[in-house]
């Protein structure tokens, strides 16, 4: 019987190759920088050099849980991205009354 850690770390190899020769056959110069990540140059559209870091893991479940748990992980991401953007469209809203407000007590003075 294989041990645990021995299993992932052949899992993580398997997928990491799958991902470098997805890169590399489109035309990206695909560097392994360890057993576990790959990275590749880019431009921005401003033609800034930048790179990309991809890292691949198996992660485990947390000290108070038995298993890693993907799919409530994005489901709390998707909760987080919806409350900031009520938070944003709310801190907009107040920043326009504010604008209007003003431009009523600027038009009070005169």
């Amino acid at each position: 019987m294989t041990n645990s850690r021995k299993l992932d770390d052949e899992i993580r190899k398997k997928y990491l190759f799958k991902i470098m020769e997805f890169f590399k056959n489109n035309c990206e110069d695909v560097l392994q920088t360890g057993s576990n990540e790959c990275v590749f140059p880019i431009v921005d559209e401003e033609g800034n050099e930048k790179w990309i870091q991809i890292i691949v893991k198996i992660p485990t479940g947390a000290r108070d849980e038995k298993e890693f748990d993907g799919y409530g992980l994005a489901q709390a991401y998707k909760l987080k991205v919806e409350q900031n953007e009520q938070k944003k469209k709310e801190a907009e809203r107040k920043k326009q009354k504010k604008i209007e407000e003003d431009r009523k007590k600027r038009e009070d003075k005169k």
